[in-house]
């Protein structure tokens, strides 16, 4: 467990199973919340919000159903826990999914349907800038990574950014639910903690 910094008031369970959680940890910690990797059901005590990192769904799914994870997860999300995922956390916390595995599983909770891989392969990876109003004036630098897109958003889904450009100009690439906040793009990546600071604003507005 790593130690909670002088001040902190919010406390972030980083999902540790696979993928990027180190960047994501850093990134809220420069914003000044306590992280903790998740990677037990011990692990999910106490904790105000939850972040799933980016990597490989499918390994990530698999690994939270083997280690009993996968229904405490859903049950805090059902409950009411803020959540955030960025690309493959995107996925994990979508209701549907198109071009995974027929039995791959999600934590679910966000009313949208995901497309895995839906920028193409890693030699199809790329960063852009792009302008997404609620995270302030300046524009984004997004990094796309074998990243989905969403197909479809339900009534209750606030979409927060769309690719303005090119062959996949106006889909979609971050939305807000309630309580829960997704991105096809890793921002955990780029040094720019605009989005862990709107997410860490989410969680204390509900504290």
């Amino acid at each position: 467990m790593n130690p909670t910094p002088v001040g902190a008031d919010v406390l972030v369970g980083v999902l540790a199973l696979q993928g990027d959680f180190r960047e994501h940890e850093h990134a809220l910690a420069a914003c000044g919340a306590a992280t903790r990797r998740v990677r037990t059901v011990e692990d999910l005590e106490g904790i105000d919000a939850l972040v799933v990192p980016g990597g490989e769904s499918t390994t990530m799914s698999n690994l939270a159903l083997r280690w009993g994870l996968m229904e405490p997860l859903r049950a805090l999300v059902r409950g009411g826990l803020p959540a955030y995922g960025s690309c493959a956390g995107m996925i994990m916390l979508a209701d549907r999914i198109e071009g995974g595995r027929p039995d791959q599983e999600t934590i679910g909770g966000l009313d949208v349907t995901v497309l895995r891989n839906a920028f193409g392969r890693q030699v199809d990876s790329f960063e852009a800038d792009i302008a997404m109003l609620a995270f302030g004036a300046e524009p984004v630098h997004t990094v796309f990574i074998r990243a989905p897109w969403v197909e479809q958003a339900g009534p209750g889904v606030e979409v927060l950014g769309t690719v303005p450009t090119g062959p996949a100009a106006g889909r979609i690439i971050a939305v807000r639910q309630g309580r829960l906040l997704a991105t096809s793009f890793h921002p955990e990546l780029t040094g720019d903690a605009r989005i862990h600071r709107y997410f860490l604003e989410m969680v204390r507005e509900q504290a």
